[in-house]
């Protein structure tokens, strides 16, 4: 073998060994995962990779992240917390940023993300491939046979090399994990290779007849790589007994050639040993990273329109405005259950889109948390994905791709990463759906950094809102509650009525009557605007109540700042949404109000705690409505203070 890769080699177990003098010292903190005795790994893999094929790694990345990269300097600095760091201090140890190279410390969840850049690869034409470096001790997370199904049904060029060391933290795998990896390969018909880092010679040979098979067949394989873990998962939590160690010891590769005392070995340690004091030196001298700013004016003002009107059927209005973005932009791909023709989506918003666009708009097995995972990796290799989630409800199998991944990787590699990841989902009852169908589950990402969530209403025009859609670069959820795909959107208002739209992206929504100031401010969003504006309505003509509407298109992040103005007066506020109000949307705004403004006079928030039945007549009486509203406002106003 050359000296080069045995020098690649002993740097990764020096600059480790080096890492954990640092952190004794006390000049690093937080957590540490070594690699030492798995050096071969990373070396064998990456040296047969082409310069922009990607490279997906986990907590214990640092062999494989110099392996890839070869950048010393910002593995130091990153560890150490600099600026000068490979994710400028952000990340730290399990959390490496390099060309087309990511690591991760959550298991399993890079699987899919792997698979995504693989087929953006395969889509563009390219010959690049996507690998991904696994601990044996990830393989009882669910995540990992989504995408493995993903990965052979489509024939995804993705290698993964499953390092079994045998230890998942402290608990030996034998004890944890059924079956083997080989099994695994078969069940999903991939092919399966293997060997070991204690014969890197072997090693080598086997690893660049897997990457070439990979690269040059399209398709996926296994490699199922036996090595040892000579330190213990973090610092000082090894339970393994001396003995067992001092075993793996002895069949260390490293070990053994730096015995020998070659002058070539002596040559490489005096090297290695230079470069990591030089590198560690710098990094002392680097200035520590600081935590982000972020721009949170809640006070500002804003610039108000009158809304043009245009009676289209929203369902349809969707359609049109994903067709053309297909059409115009040769990146954008639309994955989803049943969306193909001829069934087109549960609520017929693709239709026909795979005959206009083929390969573009595909149907996906039932995973909804490796489909967003596999469009996160598309959008990291520059696509501009769209997902269909079947029913909202079924977005609670996404929250960890999105909170682990995709809205995390723009802040977590230093600024570094655009997702333009877009997420659509019919929410909310009044179908007869029942308990699993029929949620309003979006509080459930509100507060999410990084993730913009909209919730469509008949009011606001679609096609403004989309088109503001695909121009973001960070993931967007957007809420389309289903009763809304029949309406007409812009229908007809009641005479008088005063609506006007904030001159954003994703505006707030006034609705209100002309020279009457509103006593009641009702706070609505999504389809419950159709209620609030038949409430609005009623409680003129029948109670003499005049009340103002604020709807807002974004509900997170939610600035109350554009709307404060109109609240200055009118303090007494109905909240309605049909999700339960505990940490809801509603609390959000109520929150930011006494926080901005002191205090609100009157509050009373309708909303649903409890699951949805199917049987249509109760759910009917459940969820807020016009009658609802009507009787709250009616009831606050006559209320003492």
């Amino acid at each position: 073998m050359n000296k080069n890769l045995w020098r690649k080699a002993i740097l990764i177990r020096r600059t480790e060994e080096r890492l954990l003098d640092l952190f004794a010292e006390g000049l690093l903190n937080g957590t540490l995962h070594t690699c030492i005795g798995q050096e071969f790994s990373g070396v064998a893999f990456c040296n047969f990779l082409e310069p922009d094929d990607w490279v997906f790694s986990n907590h214990r990345g640092h062999g494989h992240f110099i392996a890839r990269t070869g950048d010393l300097n910002g593995l130091i600095a990153e560890i150490m917390g600099k600026t000068t760091g490979s994710s400028r201090g952000f990340g730290g140890s399990q959390h490496l940023l390099g060309h087309r190279f990511l690591s991760n410390g959550i298991l399993g969840g890079m699987w899919p993300i792997a698979a995504g850049t693989a087929l953006a690869e395969n889509q563009s034409g390219s010959t690049n491939i996507s690998l991904i470096f696994a601990g044996d001790g990830s393989l009882g997370e669910g995540i990992i046979y989504e995408t493995l199904n993903l990965v052979s049904k489509w024939q995804i060029p993705l290698l993964v090399v499953v390092e079994k060391n045998g230890i998942a933290q402290s608990t030996n795998t034998s004890t944890t994990i059924a079956g083997d990896i080989k099994g695994r390969a078969i069940a999903f018909d991939i092919k399966f290779l293997s060997g070991s880092t204690v014969l890197p010679e072997q090693l080598l040979e086997v690893a660049e007849k897997a990457i070439n098979y990979v690269r040059n067949e399209r398709k996926p394989l296994i490699f199922e790589l036996e090595t040892a873990r000579l330190k213990a998962h973090s610092k000082g939590d090894d339970t393994r007994s001396t003995e067992e160690i001092e075993k793996l010891r002895d069949a260390d590769p490293i070990a053994r050639f730096l015995s020998a005392k070659s002058d070539m070995a002596l040559q490489i340690v005096a090297d290695v040993e230079r470069e990591v004091e030089d590198a560690i030196i710098l990094a002392k001298q680097a200035p520590i990273c600081k935590p982000p700013t972020f721009s949170n004016d809640k006070k500002s003002k804003s610039i108000w329109k009158s809304v043009t009107f245009e009676s289209k059927q929203l369902g349809g209005e969707i359609y049109n405005v994903l067709k053309e973005n297909l059409a115009n932009n040769s990146n954008t791909y639309i994955l989803g259950e049943d969306i193909e023709a001829p069934y087109g989506g549960a609520f017929k918003i693709t239709r026909d889109l795979s005959c206009r666009f083929p390969g573009r708009v595909k149907n996906t097995p039932i995973s909804e948390a490796a489909i967003v995972g596999v469009a996160t990796g598309m959008g990291l290799a520059g696509f501009h994905p769209i997902v269909e989630i079947m029913f909202g409800d079924f977005t609670s199998l996404v929250f960890d791709q999105l909170i682990q991944h995709a809205c995390k990787f723009r802040s977590m590699y230093g600024h570094e990463i655009d997702i333009p990841l877009i997420i659509r989902t019919p929410m909310g009852g009044r179908r007869g759906y029942g308990p699993t169908h029929s949620q309003s589950i979006e509080k459930f990402f509100i507060g999410i950094p990084n993730l913009t969530v909209i919730a469509i209403n008949h009011r606001v025009p679609i096609r403004s809102i989309y088109e503001a859609a695909f121009r973001l670069r960070d993931p967007l959820l957007v809420i389309e509650n289903k009763v809304l795909y029949g309406y007409r959107g812009g229908a007809g208002s009641a005479t008088g009525l005063e609506i006007i739209q904030e001159n954003t992206s994703f505006p707030w929504l006034r609705m209100c009557w002309r020279d009457i100031l509103p006593t009641v401010t009702i706070f609505c969003y999504g389809e419950m605007l159709i209620h609030a504006e038949a409430a609005l309505v009623e409680l003129m003509d029948e109670h003499e109540i005049s009340c103002q509407i604020l709807c807002p298109t974004q509900i997170s992040p939610l600035n109350v700042g554009p709307v404060l103005m109109y609240l200055k007066q009118c303090d007494i506020v109905v909240t309605c949404e049909e999700g339960s109000k505990v940490a809801a949307v509603s609390t959000e705004l109520v929150a930011q109000l006494c926080e901005l403004k002191g205090g609100l006079r009157k509050l009373l928030r309708l909303s649903f705690d409890g699951y949805i039945p199917s049987a249509s007549t109760a759910e009917s009486m459940l969820l807020p409505n016009t009658a609802m509203i009507v009787n709250g406002v009616v009831k606050l106003i006559k209320s003492n203070d």
